[in-house]
């Protein structure tokens, strides 16, 4: 997975209105950049952490910036939950993922009241795919989700449950960036 390029390096010094964070880059210049995820972000979104955003030269943005990973505890934590699904898409489409290898992939599958991330489907094997985007540590070297209380989690998960008892296998991805 490719991430956008130029990154500009620069460090965190609020996020706010779950959308925005301001950020200090390298020559002392303060922007403002959207920020697209919704969660919590505990431990990421801390005043002080490195940070790399992309910048978009597309007039009709509101902002220009885009806040795209975070050095936690010396590692680069990818917050943008926008890209989750495409780096999973794409190790499902080039077998990345051993146990999930040969089947067709059809993203955002409807499924009870939901879209489901994917939908793989192999001779009479039918499996759906829920991923979730990890970016919380409960201790070193060890992830944790949800870093929130989610619903629309729990939606999915009563969805998948409902699709394994018609037979489907039920698959919930933890990425961990």
């Amino acid at each position: 997975m490719k991430l956008p390029s130029p990154l500009l390096e620069g460090r965190l010094l609020r996020r706010y209105q779950r959308f925005l964070a301001d950020v200090e880059l390298k020559d002392g210049t303060v922007v403002t950049a959207h920020t697209p995820n919704t969660g919590s972000m505990k431990q990421c979104a801390v005043p002080g952490h490195e940070v790399l955003i992309s910048v978009s030269d597309n007039p009709a943005r509101k902002l220009k910036y885009t806040l795209e990973l975070i050095r936690v505890n010396g590692h680069w934590v990818d917050t943008h939950t926008h890209r989750t699904n495409r780096v999973v898409e794409e190790a499902l489409r080039n077998g990345s993922i051993g146990e999930l290898n040969g089947f067709a992939v059809t993203p955002e599958y409807r499924y009870g009241g939901s879209r489901i991330d994917f939908h793989l489907e192999k001779e009479t094997e039918k499996v759906l795919v829920e991923v979730k985007n990890v970016t919380l540590c409960c201790e070193p070297d060890v992830a944790c989700f949800p870093d929130a209380v989610t619903t629309r989690g729990q939606k999915h998960l009563r969805e998948l449950l409902a699709a394994k008892q018609e037979g489907y296998r039920a698959v919930i991805f933890f990425l961990v960036q």
